[in-house]
């Protein structure tokens, strides 16, 4: 197995989900908790990131992470993008709910990704093509084309409330992706303007579209980006129709 197949990545994903929970298994309540001088960042997320970077480095490909940018073989034709822990203050609060990303990126776009619920010790995978499953059972999203009949996941306060059916704040974006795409929730939005970094959002981006689900950003940016600078505002719907339907509780218009 080639470490620069989709099989080969995915296995290399395995491993760095398990480098991530030995190294989260030996923290502290306390150690989980604490925070570093860069703003948003807890200890554990610095933690996290030296136990996976080594077991990317091995497999010869170039890696953006969020808590240390650009590393690895930058020659490569690969690019891992990582969060090494998503939802952070999640885990930290010991709140059920967060996880690794990771995805792989060639000259074609995305080709494979790996995101876990790690408490709850689901695994989510999407290989281009080929489709999206967790735990070994494919994922497929729900048909809901208006709000009303809608359960949205939200990341902030949006500017316009709609009469979804409900609404969750869930903490963590590759999560929330995911359960777009499997039919747990019927839609997601950024409500923050530019919040969310490429290792937030891409491996749940793949695992929405190999799964049916809709994901755009809310200025229709391109989102299949790597660099650690970028930021994107996300829509994201069981169809098309409910994509655009959200659209204005982040401030497009109804015929936008």
């Amino acid at each position: 197995m080639t470490p620069h197949t989709p099989e080969g990545l995915v296995a290399v994903f395995d491993q760095a989900v398990a480098a991530q929970r030995v190294a989260l298994s030996r923290l502290t309540r306390e150690q989980r908790r604490a925070r570093t001088d860069r703003p948003g960042q807890y200890a554990l997320d610095v933690v996290v990131d030296d136990a996976v970077l080594p077991v990317l480095h091995r497999a010869g490909v170039a890696v953006v992470s969020e808590e240390s940018g650009w590393s690895g073989d930058r020659s490569s034709p690969i690019t891992v993008v990582v969060d090494p822990v998503d939802g952070s203050t999640n885990c930290s609060r010991e709140i059920p709910y967060w996880g690794i990303s990771l995805c792989a990126i060639d000259a074609e776009g995305l080709l494979c990704a790996l995101v876990t619920n790690t408490p709850l010790e689901e695994r989510i995978t999407a290989v281009r093509g080929e489709g999206a499953e967790r735990n070994g059972s494919p994922l497929a999203p729900s048909d809901v084309t208006d709000v009303e009949h809608a359960v949205v996941a939200i990341s902030g306060m949006p500017d316009r409330v709609l009469p979804w059916k409900q609404f969750r704040a869930m903490g963590s974006a590759a999560l929330a992706l995911c359960d777009v795409a499997s039919g747990r929730l019927d839609g997601m939005l950024d409500a923050l303007a530019d919040r969310h970094g490429p290792w937030d959002y891409l491996g749940g981006l793949l695992v929405c579209l190999e799964a049916g689900a809709s994901v755009r950003d809310v200025h229709r940016r391109e989102l299949v980006v790597a660099d650690p600078d970028a930021r994107r505002q996300l829509l994201a719907g069981a169809t098309p129709a409910l994509v655009e339907a959200l659209a204005p509780a982040v401030g497009e218009h109804d015929e936008a």
